[in-house]
Formats: structure tokens, sequence, C-alpha cells
């Protein structure tokens, strides 16, 4: 279980600096005339994403869950390759990359890497691995809960916002 343990601190630490590049972008981006979109959801998105490694261990731990290496070690791959998505969308967006929605007049949307696949390929890594990193230790309470309230936050808040702003863009007058 201490390796379970080790791996949410990494994942923890991980989105530490996920908080600093977001950071620097959003004041590289509000010094460019950046506007800001969906501030209300944010929040819960925050808590939400908090909780699910919060959750992970108290289920590990608390619940005595087994690791089960014929389900475990597949969905540990999974979170892996996660990571490596994840910074290839981090990595195509560069300075537009931004845990919040904030979008820069005249930027335009970004239809290169995986953004050339998906519409929104950081979403796919947040589904797969909010399902992937519980279940490597059989933390199933955690995976379908984070999955259920994730899909309530990405599809009926989070998506819809960010096609708001992107939307903005297009009939921005003078362009």
């Amino acid at each position: 279980m201490i390796w379970f343990l080790v791996l949410i601190l990494a994942t923890g630490a991980e989105r530490i600096a996920e908080v600093v590049i977001s950071r620097r972008n959003a004041t590289w981006a509000f010094e460019r005339g950046g506007k800001e979109y969906g501030q209300s959801h944010y929040p819960y998105m925050v808590a939400l994403h908090t909780g699910l490694l919060l959750a992970c261990l108290a289920e590990v731990f608390l619940g005595n869950r087994p690791f089960i290496p014929l389900l475990g070690w597949p969905m540990l791959a999974i979170a892996i390759a996660c990571q490596g998505l994840r910074y290839w969308c981090i990595g195509t967006l560069g300075r537009q990359w931004n845990s919040r929605i904030v979008v820069v007049p005249g930027l335009g949307r970004v239809t290169r890497g995986p953004y050339r696949l998906f519409s929104h390929p950081n979403y796919v890594v947040v589904i797969a691995e909010g399902i992937a990193l519980p279940l490597v230790y059989t933390a199933w309470i955690t995976a379908i809960a984070f999955t259920v309230l994730n899909a309530i936050l990405l599809f009926g808040f989070r998506i819809p916002a960010e096609e708001r702003a992107l939307e903005a863009l297009r009939v921005e007058p003078g362009r």
C-alpha cells in the first residue's frame, strides 16, 4: 500500500506543477487582453480533483482495498500514459494552456497535436485517469463517484463554457 501512497503523492505534486504553469500562463494571457470564462465552476473543479486524490487514499487505506495485479498493473499503465497525453496537450497549447478558461483575442483555436484528433483531448485524459488511478488499488467507489461527478462538471459546465469562450473569439468585432 505504501507505493500507492507514493503514486498519489506524485500525482499531487504533478497537479501542483500544473498550477504553477497555469498561473504563469494566465498572467501572460491577461497581459495580452485575455478574458476568463466559466469562473463559477472552477472552485468545484479544483475541489473534485483534490477530492479524487484524497478519496483514493481514504478508500484504499480505510477500506483495506487489495492490490489485484490483473487490474492494478493495466490501470497503472493507463494512469502513466495519461501523463504523456496530458503534457502533449500542455506542450501543444503552450502559453494558451491553462487550468482556467482564459482566451486571448487574436490567437484562435489550436488544431494541431492532439487537438487535431479531439476537441478536448485533456478531458479524455481526465476521464481515463479518474477511472484508472483509483482502480490501481481497487478503489472502485472513488472511480465511480469521480466519474459521475466529473461527467456532470465537464459536460454540464466546463466544456460548454469553453465552447462559449471560443465562439466569442470567432465573433469578436474587427476580426
